[in-house]
Order: C-alpha cells, then structure tokens, then sequence
C-alpha cells in the first residue's frame, strides 16, 4: 500500500504527520526545544530553574535620558576644563579620535555651564541643577567612567539596550523576563513608558529598543501610553461585555491549542498566553491607571495628578507597576540632546526629571521597595567638553550614570573622565559591565544565561562584561 493511500487525504496527512511529531519524536523534540517550551508556556516562572547566585534585586527600573546626557553639567565636576573655557582642546586629545559632528572643526574647550555643590553625608558632588537628587544623594552610587561604542543616538540606544549595536537581539528587559518571569499575571513583565521634553530635541525612539529579537515574542516589552488609551484596544468594543469577550478569547485559543499540539510550534504557546493575558489586563491596566487612591502628599512630591503624560506621571506609574510585580520597567525622556543653548535648556531638561526621579527613590525607600529594586538612571552617551556653538555635541570616551536601590552601595562615586572629561581613566566601565553587574543583583551569573540561536550561545554580554564589584553593598 501506498503512503498516500495510508494517509488519505490532505487533512489526514496533516493530521498524521502531527501525531508522529507528537509521538514517535516529542522526546527528541522536546530534547531540542525544551528552554523555549517552557519559556514560552510558563506564565510566571522562567528559563532558569535556579538562581545562580543569591538575589539582591527583584526588579529593574530603568530611567533612559534620550538624547545623550552632558555628564559635564550633570554629574562629572571638571575645574580645569572651566580654566580652559575657549582655549583650544589640547589635540592629544582629540586627533584621530570619533568625534559626531565636530570632525573637522576648530574645537574649543568649553567650561561646564552650572556650578556644582556637594550634597549629603557622603558630599556626592552633582551639579546645582539637581537639588532635588542632591537630597537622595546618599543613595546614588554615581559612575563617572562609562564608555560606549556607537557615536549616534539609536545605534548607541541599540547597544545599551541589547549589548550590540546590531538591531534584533533581545533587549535587556526580554533577558530578563526570559530568565526569571514575572512576579505578575495580570501585567506584562516588560513595560515601556516614553515621554517628551520640552527643552531640547527630542530624537525618535524605534519600538525595537524594546523587542525580544530571537527570544519568544511574549518577552518583549509593553508600551503604556500615559495619556489616553494606556494600551490600545485593551477594552472591550462598544456592545461586548466582559462574558462575551472571555467567550472569544476562550473559543480562539481552544483552536490554537489544537493546532500546537498538530505542529508543536512554541510561538502558539506565546499567542495562547498573551491572548489570556491581554484579556486580563482590561481588568489590571484601567486599575492601574487610575491614580486616584494616591494621597495628596504623593502628588505633591512627584509634581503631577497623573494622566499628563509627563515624566513625572511615569515615574509614579513606575512605582505602581513595580509594585504588582513587574520585573522591568524602562522610561524614557526624550529631551537630552542639547546641541546648541546647552545652559537654558539642560537646566530646564534637569527640571523635568529632579523632582520626580528624587521622588521615585524615597518612595520606594518609604515603602521598603528600594532594597530590592535596581535603579539606573542615564543615557545613551556624554556630551563633549569640546563647544559646538552654545552646545556640546556626541560623546562617547566618558560619561555618567548613577545607580541605586537593589544590592548597590549609596553614597559613592566609582570611576573618573580626566580632567577636561574626555576620557574614561579610572576604573573604566564599559555598557556590558554594567549588563554584568545588573543581572548578578538579579541572581544571574551573565556568563551562564545563554539561549541558542542560529547555531551559537548568545547571551546580553555577548563575549564580554565583568561585574563591577566596588559597587556592591
């Protein structure tokens, strides 16, 4: 007898060849596939079925200052550079080296545009423009010693997401989610939040910033809109109430169950369970939103009702979705990217995000949230301490961050620029250190969260990252 005669028609050979994948070869199969199976079909838990290393840190939020962030009238103090305001930038420095739009040019030195002034117990030293951060400055652990590899804004933005500046690979929220869940089922694990300033360019942000590239789609990140709909489509359409709507959800993923079990594809896996959980966030988002039950004081020391759209009403959303488990929350500013009126429209940029971010911190702190939450608060890349006009262009040899909360000890600054800012020379941290060092507070050794692809291990780090242990509390 013919195999077609055996089988029969189109349906039984689909059907046949389903069972004998499902049969003879699921072991094999699920030999193969058994980390994306079971990334993709867990709700709460993740790829790792231990911790590697004990955990500081529960969650992530990262506050991303899109545009790239003078660390010369932030938090990098540069004496010397004001002595050597409009003299020219001593060529050592400079010949050879990638400059952005500077190349070619006469460069001048120009001076840091505000004072700074020593705060706390600790004297952290950040500019005046900040009192707001200066008031929590025992428990910023500032970095002054940061290089980068990309000179433009959303290729660097590519590589302090993903580690590379190959657009496709995951982004750090995915790795995370991928390697230990969620704390939540009602929220994603990965949420995006962007808002816009309004002193300086605010340069556009690609969604792939937070895609999960080659890890299963239900790891990528979620944005929320701060105004309007937060998520669109998450209710339901006029005429469909709640039983009609889990009715359908029901009905559809009854279907997809059929057909993965017929093709064992772990992406129908991912499209049953985000289906279940797009239905019960028309329950948990419209909850979250509403800010309602904050008390007074609340919006009062983040500077914001909610609902505007402002990087204060994220940062206030921020701690809400952190606490109902979110495991990587990612707000973006974008307003840093002060080529010319650098003076006028830093400080206005920095009064956008001192308040509410110094908020954030002694919010958590207040609720006994920030020991096991990580915050990082930077940007792509540094400004020049060479002028292009009134303003500073790309820079990516040395600039600043500060970190706090989960597992990093307050209080310190780790790292230096020389002295006119330029360079990173003391206790250099590339992006993948700070990758390293992020997952190790999580309970990830970086070296052993890998995930195949294409015939290789890839991992955030890639083939580097060291963790930066004189930070650790």
């Amino acid at each position: 007898m013919h195999l077609q005669e055996l089988i029969g028609s189109d349906n039984t050979r689909r059907a046949f060849l389903g069972h004998t994948l499902t049969g003879l070869g699921a072991t094999a199969l699920a030999s193969l596939m058994s980390p994306r199976i079971n990334a993709a079909t867990s709700v709460a838990g993740g790829a790792l079925s231990t911790l590697h290393v004990p955990q500081r840190a529960k969650r992530v939020i990262w506050l991303c200052m899109a545009g790239g962030m003078s660390h010369l009238e932030t938090f990098d103090h540069k004496p010397k550079l004001a002595e050597m305001h409009d003299q020219d930038m001593p060529e050592s420095y400079t010949l050879g080296q990638p400059i952005a739009q500077l190349q070619g040019k006469q460069l001048k030195c120009f001076a840091p545009q505000h004072p700074f002034k020593k705060f706390g117990d600790s004297g952290q030293e950040l500019c005046e423009i900040f009192p707001h951060l200066g008031g929590v400055a025992d428990e910023l652990c500032i970095i002054r010693s940061l290089k980068t590899e990309a000179i433009n804004h959303d290729p660097a933005h590519t590589f302090m997401n993903t580690g590379t500046t190959i657009s496709g690979r995951p982004a750090m929220g995915s790795w995370l989610t991928y390697g230990l869940g969620s704390e939540t089922d009602s929220l994603p694990g990965f949420v995006v939040l962007t808002s816009i300033g309004k002193h300086g360019q605010a340069q556009p942000i690609a969604q792939r910033q937070w895609h999960s590239g080659f890890l299963p789609s239900r790891f990528q990140g979620v944005e929320f809109h701060s105004t309007g709909d937060p998520v669109l489509y998450v209710g339901n359409p006029s005429g469909v109430n709640r039983g009609q709507q889990q009715d359908v959800v029901a009905a559809v993923n009854r279907l997809n169950r059929t057909f993965g079990t017929a093709v064992a594809d772990p992406e129908i896996s991912t499209r049953i369970a985000q289906y279940e959980l797009a239905f019960r966030m028309q329950t948990s988002v419209p909850e979250l939103m509403d800010v309602h039950d904050e008390p007074e004081h609340v919006f009062e020391a983040y500077g914001t009702k909610g609902g505007d759209g402002t990087f204060a009403a994220n940062c206030l959303l921020a701690r809400r979705l952190a606490e109902r488990g979110v495991r990587f929350i990612q707000l973006y500013h974008r307003g840093w990217d002060h080529h010319g009126n650098i003076k006028n429209s830093i400080k206005g940029t920095a009064g956008e995000v001192d308040q509410p971010t110094a908020a954030l911190i002694k919010d958590l702190k207040d609720r006994g949230m920030l020991d096991e939450t990580l915050i990082v608060f930077g940007g792509e890349f540094g400004r020049t301490p060479m002028a292009q006009g009134s303003g500073r262009d790309h820079h990516i040899k040395g600039f600043s961050m500060f970190l706090c909360g989960g597992g990093i000890k307050g209080g310190i600054t780790h790292g230096a620029t020389d002295e006119l800012g330029y360079n990173a020379v003391e206790d250099i941290v590339p992006v993948h250190d700070i990758h390293a060092t992020m997952l190790y507070l999580l309970g990830i050794d970086h070296l052993r969260m890998t995930y195949r692809f294409q015939g290789r291990d890839f991992r955030l780090t890639d083939v580097h990252g060291e963790r930066i242990d004189k930070i650790l509390a």
